[in-house]
């Protein structure tokens, strides 16, 4: 599964590549699309990486006219990050790239994908299905209703439908 993974990611990458983004940076691009301009740190926070590691990303999407930074109005230390117009059509490209990689047949049949899912549901922890609905950034495998059901307890503390062959405490 993870060599797969990274199959997935290199064709991805290769595509990205195109644009001037990597995977990093579509990820950046969908926290500022949908969230609106923000500074390095928070953006930072937001996906989970250090604030030197974001302004790498951040100095090369920059450098391809996808985001600005300007100095922050209240905070002169930090800059507010936008995403440009040539930033959302940037994602919006990635977007396409990843539709046709995950479900086009350009990588795996339909049998496979369904197999695949089906595994990932199957192991998956259910804390591990639910996401921020951040695009670029991961999203739940399974309908929430299943992740509240695999969650939720089966009955009252005691009963015994829950915990078969054990008796309620008195």
């Amino acid at each position: 599964m993870s060599t797969a993974a990274r199959l997935v990611e290199h064709a991805w990458n290769e595509r990205l590549v195109r644009i001037g983004v990597t995977h990093a940076g579509v990820i950046a691009l969908g926290v500022l699309e949908s969230q609106g301009p923000m500074t390095q740190a928070r953006l930072a926070q937001i996906v989970r990486v250090q604030a030197q590691t974001m302004g790498k990303t951040l100095s090369r999407l920059e450098a391809h006219g996808h985001v600005t930074r300007v100095r922050n109005d209240l905070d002169r230390r930090s800059h507010m990050v936008s995403i440009t117009p040539q930033g959302l059509e940037a994602l919006q490209e990635a977007h396409d790239i990843e539709r046709t990689l995950t479900e086009g047949q350009e990588l795996m049949s339909s049998e496979l994908r369904g197999q695949l899912r089906n595994l990932i549901r199957e192991l998956g922890n259910p804390r591990w299905q639910l996401a921020v609905d951040v695009p670029g950034l991961p999203i739940p495998v399974v309908a929430p209703e299943e992740i509240e059901a695999i969650a939720a307890p089966a009955g009252p503390v005691g009963d015994e439908s829950r915990n078969p062959g054990v008796e309620a405490e008195k």
